[in-house]
């Protein structure tokens, strides 16, 4: 398959995989508080890795098993607190807006701390998709409310997370197969979540009704496909199309985000329509092409 195609099926897979996780968040914050959900999450995508990530312990170099344990919890383990946390004061399709500012920590991080070479075309790309994120914001005041900066600016801090994570990988663990970052670092992850499960009382409430068993099935959900899955397939495009074009995944949660937003009953105008274009547009133009380096 033609490399230009399968980075843009794996874009287009995880802007859907991920725009949907926040309102899976919202389902599971109903019965669950937010530490429990975001353990309930890491635990998932920790069990279904865990097989692999014994094998991929042994095959990733002594050196690096550090950096990927700290991939682990910059990538997923940090944000998923920090997101669930958000999410009990602000909308979930204002916590997939504010996410997409994870492009610009990346480029700005990538360039300061890590020597990041940056064309024109890139930081156009990245002003585009900014642009039409404002255009997000600025279309209406269902979706989009700040109603409690102080929550909002835990997204904000995920995506810092997120940002140096991309820069950290890109840089420091290349040559080091996807799911073997993935599967090592979240079978690491096993033990902190169910620490906190059990310090939450998880396993002691009852009784388990349906809404429990809901609110656990969405944080399983978003553990197995939001985490698991996703980050394999995130590994994937960050190895194959640079960290640019993979951190610009998060200008296509916004409009995913607002999508499920309008499904349950969040208005969805001409505004948020204008800005997914210009968003997109953005993508186009940072995405890193062999023939303009």
């Amino acid at each position: 398959m033609d490399r230009r195609l399968t980075d843009t099926l794996l874009f287009l897979s995880l802007c859907l995989i991920w725009g949907s996780s926040f309102i899976l968040i919202k389902v599971g914050l109903r019965d669950l508080d937010a530490y429990q959900l975001a353990s309930v999450r890491i635990l998932s995508a920790g069990l279904v890795l865990l097989p692999a990530g014994w094998r991929g312990f042994h095959s990733v170099p002594r050196a690096k098993r550090g950096l990927v344990a700290l991939s682990g919890l910059l990538g997923t383990f940090i944000p998923a607190y920090l997101f669930c946390i958000a999410e009990t004061r602000i909308d979930s399709s204002l916590a997939g807006i504010l996410n997409a500012l994870t492009p610009l920590f990346t480029l700005a991080i990538g360039a300061l701390l890590f020597g990041q070479p940056t064309a024109w075309r890139t930081w156009a790309g990245v002003a585009a998709g900014f642009a039409g994120l404002t255009l997000l914001i600025l279309a209406g005041t269902g979706p989009v409310r700040l109603d409690n900066l102080a929550h909002a600016s835990l997204v904000l801090l995920a995506t810092l997370c997120y940002g140096l994570n991309v820069n950290m990988v890109n840089h420091h663990l290349k040559g080091i197969a996807s799911l073997d970052i993935a599967a090592v670092a979240f079978s690491l992850l096993v033990g902190p979540a169910l620490l906190v499960l059990w310090g939450t009382g998880f396993f002691s409430a009852t009784p388990w009704d349906r809404d429990r068993l809901a609110s656990t099935g969405a944080g399983a959900l978003l553990g197995i496909v939001g985490t698991a899955l996703a980050s394999i397939l995130f590994y994937r495009l960050l190895k194959s199309a640079g960290p640019i074009m993979a951190s610009m995944v998060t200008y296509g949660i916004p409009f995913v985000a607002i999508f499920w937003g309008g499904l349950a009953g969040e208005g969805i105008g001409t505004m948020q329509v204008l800005g997914l274009m210009v968003i997109l547009g953005g993508v186009y133009l940072a995405h890193d092409r062999p023939e303009m380096r």
